[in-house]
């Protein structure tokens, strides 16, 4: 990857609407040598897919909980088992397998306090294997990046 293909990941992350005729003028190439760059990404997996950014909150779910969650047991059929069932709960928007005390961090988006005890008691504290949940209201977001850096 050298720099032309860095300034158009660059580019794709700061607006994916882009025409290829804008993006080849923005990072000075011809339009046909832009298209076959971006599809080289698209085939090597550099680039995964297109997105649309929805406003959380305007979407109704202004509110971060950030949950820990400690399994029984780690093997690997408990992991599997939960890791299936949490993709299944809509607002759980990530989920790491993590080291140290806790087995898993998970976002949930929230309405407010009462929208999270619902999902707290009738979904994440049914999931197969929890042992205990741990959870953490955001006060407010202070940097939320969706650009992953591309370096040389």
């Amino acid at each position: 990857m050298d720099r032309i293909d860095r300034a158009i990941l660059h580019e794709l992350q700061l607006d994916a609407k882009l025409t290829n005729a804008n993006l080849a003028h923005q990072v000075n190439l011809s339009e046909s040598a832009c298209l076959r760059r971006v599809r080289n990404l698209e085939s090597t997996g550099m680039i995964r897919g297109y997105v649309c950014l929805v406003d959380q909150s305007r979407a109704g779910f202004p509110d971060n909980v950030f949950v820990q969650i400690t399994l029984h047991s780690q093997q690997r059929a408990d992991l599997d088992a939960f890791e299936a069932a949490v993709m299944a709960i809509p607002e759980v928007m990530e989920c790491y397998l993590m080291s140290g005390d806790a087995d898993y961090i998970v976002r949930v988006v929230v309405q407010d306090a009462r929208d999270y005890e619902r999902i707290h008691s009738r979904q994440l504290t049914q999931l197969p294997g929890v042992d205990r949940v741990h959870s953490s209201f955001a006060l407010r977001t202070v940097i939320k990046r969706t650009e992953v850096p591309i370096r040389s």
